[in-house]
């Protein structure tokens, strides 16, 4: 899997390390059991410091996508049982996008057809 950091961006470097691992597993470029990169490697393939890497993939244990240890190497989860909606920060991030959408003047029916269209993997 490719990472594709924005030097530029106001997001964290390990966050969207994270997020793009997360969007990797809903569209199905990641699947269950697969094996991700080691730190070492996915820090030298991206060109960053290693413990940065580190903390996306704690980060990503710790929210139930994937399974780590010592010996194995980080692997995406098998099975998502028990995750059942969003994690607070992300029902935060949902309203701050719906507000900025309406305040754009987008629809509801807009919003939701274009939320539709990203569910499906299809935003284009």
């Amino acid at each position: 899997m490719i990472i594709a950091i924005d030097d530029s961006s106001d997001i964290p470097i390990y966050q969207q390390i994270r997020n793009q691992i997360v969007l990797g597993i809903s569209d199905g470029r990641l699947l269950p059991g697969e094996q991700l990169p080691t730190v070492r490697a996915l820090a030298q393939e991206a060109g960053i410091n290693s413990m940065t890497v580190n903390k996306a993939y704690q980060l990503l244990k710790q929210e139930g996508y994937i399974v780590a240890n010592g010996r194995n190497g980080a692997r995406v989860r098998d099975v998502f049982a028990g995750r059942q909606g969003l994690t607070r920060e992300a029902r935060d991030t949902l309203a701050r996008v719906i507000s900025e959408a309406k305040i754009g003047g987008m629809s509801e029916r807009e919003l939701l057809e274009l939320c539709a269209r990203i569910y499906r993997g299809n935003a284009d």
